[in-house]
């Protein structure tokens, strides 16, 4: 990535977000930050003197000219977590927080000036897109899938993708499970799995696409930087495995056994439709990263969660 970039970014309080800011400041970005609360994210990120942070609600207003005006790129990840259990209510907002988000966000960039307009658009997505296709890897020409994310996940694109009409290059960043002991997916395995009663779950065959947090802000990282990517990125490391070889590996990490089931009936329970996630799972592959020559930091599981969980 270009040191002197100018680049918004919206999620930056997120799981990836604070990662990303890191990032950009060791590389010397100029940044800019849209957030729902401007005051309480100045104190919460230290913002240095070449960061920014303005006002912004996402679903209820055109995103502010000033924060987009004269920028290189805009790195958009706002949207409500996904690790949590799906009520009917929950599954609005995760729809409308990126849906509508982006919607108003392309509508703030519509109106600047084609001079004073960012040329790249980095925006959120999952591997969630693709549905469940059991052990059939996946890349990114895999057609979209017919469940709620996926349907949330295409909408979400098809925001995003309206960018190209206003002459922008659009990067879609497909996310999987990102190994993160903060939060996310991870952070609500680890308490059963410290407590020795982690285990597969709903047999176990299933597979999990993972990534290490780091290589999610590398994968960012290399689009900003490089005009060859564009279109879906299956951010996701090369090495996929089922449900059952990650319990082990977590276990492994964290010095536990991994061998109680967990059944598919006990974690609807707990997650309402989310569970189908975990349950179902997606084999994606990372083939335009590879493609494109990015070398992942955490390529292989047992030394990701190793570091994750340092």
């Amino acid at each position: 990535m270009s040191a002197g970039l100018r680049v918004a970014v919206t999620g930056a309080t997120g799981l990836i977000g604070g990662r990303l800011l890191a990032r950009l400041r060791a590389d010397g970005a100029e940044t800019t930050i849209l957030t729902r609360n401007a005051a309480r994210t100045r104190q919460r990120l230290s913002l240095t003197a070449s960061e920014r942070a303005l006002d912004w609600q996402p679903t209820g207003e055109a995103a502010p000219a000033d924060a987009l005006s004269g920028r290189d790129a805009v790195v958009h990840l706002a949207g409500e977590p996904i690790a949590q259990r799906w009520s009917e209510d929950v599954k609005l907002e995760l729809r409308e927080s990126r849906v509508l988000g982006t919607q108003n966000l392309i509508a703030a960039l519509r109106e600047l000036p084609d001079d004073e307009r960012p040329r790249t658009l980095i925006s959120g997505s999952a591997v969630g897109y693709y549905g469940p296709h059991g052990e059939e890897p996946l890349d990114e020409d895999a057609p979209a899938g017919g469940d709620f994310l996926a349907g949330v996940c295409r909408e979400w694109e098809r925001e995003a993708a309206r960018a190209t009409e206003l002459g922008m290059r659009v990067v879609h960043v497909r996310t999987g499970i990102v190994l993160d002991r903060h939060g996310g997916a991870l952070a609500k395995m680890l308490p059963p799995f410290r407590l020795g009663v982690g285990g597969p779950v709903a047999g176990g065959r299933q597979f999990i696409s993972w990534v290490h947090a780091d290589d999610v802000v590398g994968l960012i990282a290399a689009a900003l930087g490089d005009e060859r990517w564009s279109g879906p990125v299956n951010a996701t490391a090369p090495t996929p495995v089922s449900n059952r070889d990650f319990s082990r590996a977590l276990g492994r990490a964290l010095h536990r056994p991994a061998l109680l089931p967990v059944p598919g009936v006990a974690l609807r329970l707990l997650y309402g439709d989310m569970a189908e996630i975990v349950t179902t799972g997606v084999r994606a592959m990372p083939a335009k990263a590879l493609v494109l020559g990015y070398e992942f930091a955490q390529p292989e599981l047992d030394a990701a969660l190793r570091d994750a969980l340092a």
